[in-house]
């Protein structure tokens, strides 16, 4: 990816380090470098980066009060800073706003002036923003922290109605969209760290997931916004699938994580609102509450009570679906299909089934397997939760400590257990897993869960959450743009994906080179 919309952000302790990423930056594609010279443990020495300089560069000496690492005083940053502006090195400067009226312009070098919030959102955001403008800058950058949906809503708005070059957004995962919005809104650009490991900024996205994921080449006033809800979504590869797909449709679009605390999702509606966002993939613990929220819905919602697809019909109203509810049995029929070659396929009314949770996912699978006549079995974590699902779909529910002796044909799992970062835990002891039983998983990160390990390791047939994300992911798009996009051009993009060998793709969902880290 080549843009110079993005600033590629650069922090390391040692100039050795600092020198190589900044020419794997350029060999990447950056077009603009910020270096962080608060992060070098000794002092900065501006004749040893000269010779490697490539593009434009930007320098930031970010105090720890600014979400910095510089450990001088006042008196010694303000030197740098100084120092920088004379070197003949950068073209830019970064000056926090309560110090840029005592630095004067000096010969070419451009002025970001900057306000940074690491604690919140400000009331009076708006009124130093106009303090801000009265200030001699070529581009103003207001960074702060979204606690709601309502902050991200205020910084959107200052980004939109902004008069002069600015750059607005929130840190931290209840912020991280307004870092891509801010281009939809005029920004001239957005930042991104080079190597995310580095811990330069809460929310801060990578260089390759712009390379890999978000499209930002291509934001622009007519992007469409859609989006996952959820809490969490940082580990969601939506965004990734969804983008990959709407480039290869050909359609003008852009796919973001939501992050949006439990009982926070009507706030969160009515914030995204001015966005807009055209629809959402919606995810734990948010299912039954877009239910409840919808303007109408599809059939599958109405039985199920729970939605997992919010497509926008006129001002904050939505028309709710449930992709989730035909993926899981599709993907057993087609299991099914494949098992029995040329013989007769069983049917899954034929089957009986141990369905381990009892949440938004659950009562899909539920729902689904009961209208297929299987004789299903549920045991959730919260036995109440799981007697209140299976009176609803009139099947037995067993506590969570009994599911080791319920005898089943297929068993499928809908609760997190297993899902990163827990990868070392299964929702059930391995000795259940008898030869010849279908084990369903329908967590997709990791793929190869442990409960999927083991059942291979027993001789069981698998499903993993792969093939149910990519069909419910399917009927998504479907919804959302009106195309129907390629299933297998999907798989092929998730499992790439989830390679642990695979570290970066381009746009096209081909497998790059990415080098690895450098150790301190």
């Amino acid at each position: 990816m080549s843009s110079d919309r993005v600033i590629v952000v650069i922090g390391r302790t040692r100039h050795k380090m600092m020198v190589a990423e900044l020419q794997e930056a350029v060999r990447r594609g950056a077009k603009l470098v910020e270096l962080r010279l608060d992060f070098l443990a000794k002092a900065v020495d501006f004749k040893r980066l000269t010779p490697l300089k490539q593009c434009p560069w930007i320098a930031t000496l970010r105090r720890p009060s600014d979400g910095g690492r510089f450990p001088g005083t006042e008196q010694e940053r303000m030197m740098i800073l100084r120092q920088a502006i004379v070197s003949g090195v950068f073209e830019w400067v970064d000056l926090e706003t309560d110090i840029a009226n005592t630095v004067p312009r000096f010969g070419t070098v451009k002025r970001i002036v900057s306000y940074h919030n690491t604690a919140e959102t400000p009331q009076k955001l708006d009124d130093i923003y106009a303090n801000m403008l009265k200030q001699d800058a070529d581009v103003y950058k207001l960074a702060v922290t979204a606690q709601s949906p309502g902050d991200v809503a205020r910084v959107l708005r200052l980004q939109r109605t902004a008069p002069k070059p600015t750059v607005a957004f929130c840190m931290g995962d209840i912020g991280q969209p307004t870092r891509f919005l801010a281009l939809k809104f005029g920004a001239p650009w957005i930042y991104a760290a080079f190597n995310k490991e580095r811990g330069i900024a809460p929310g801060l996205p990578s260089f390759d997931d712009l390379r890999t994921t978000y499209p930002v080449q291509h934001i622009n006033a007519d992007t469409q916004i859609f989006g996952v809800l959820g809490d969490p979504v940082g580990h969601s590869l939506s965004p990734l699938l969804h983008n990959h797909m709407y480039k290869r449709l050909g359609v003008n679009a852009l796919y973001l994580p939501f992050r949006v605390p439990k009982g926070q999702l009507p706030q969160a509606l009515e914030a995204y609102d001015q966005i807009p966002v055209r629809g959402y993939s919606v995810t734990i613990p948010h299912k039954e509450v877009a239910a409840d929220l919808a303007r109408e819905s599809e059939p599958n919602v109405l039985v199920t009570a729970s939605a997992n697809t919010l497509v926008r019909v006129d001002n904050n109203k939505f028309s709710a679906a449930n992709t989730d509810f035909a993926a899981v049995t599709d993907s057993l029929k087609a299991f099914l299909v494949e098992q029995a070659k040329d013989g007769p396929v069983q049917q899954l009314s034929q089957t009986s089934v141990l369905l381990l949770g009892a949440g938004g996912v659950a009562r899909s699978v539920a729902y689904s397997l009961h209208r297929e006549n299987a004789q299903v079995t549920i045991a959730g974590r919260t036995y109440e939760r799981a007697e209140k699902l299976a009176e609803e779909v009139k099947c037995k529910a067993v506590d969570w400590q009994a599911r080791h002796n319920v005898t089943f044909d297929i068993l499928i799992n809908c609760t997190p257990v297993g899902m990163h970062p827990n990868v070392d835990e299964s929702p059930c002891h391995s000795s259940i897993l008898k030869p010849g039983t279908i084990v369903f998983d329908t967590i997709y990160t990791p793929e190869t869960t442990l409960l999927i390990r083991e059942a291979r390791a027993r001789g069981c047939d698998t499903i993993t959450g792969v093939d149910m994300f990519v069909r419910q992911a399917t009927r998504q798009i479907e919804l959302f743009t009106g195309m129907t996009p390629d299933t297998d051009t999907m798989r092929l993009i998730m499992r790439k994906a989830l390679s642990p060998l695979t570290k970066a793709f381009d746009e096209d969902g081909q497998k790059t080179a990415q080098t690895s880290g450098e150790s301190e």
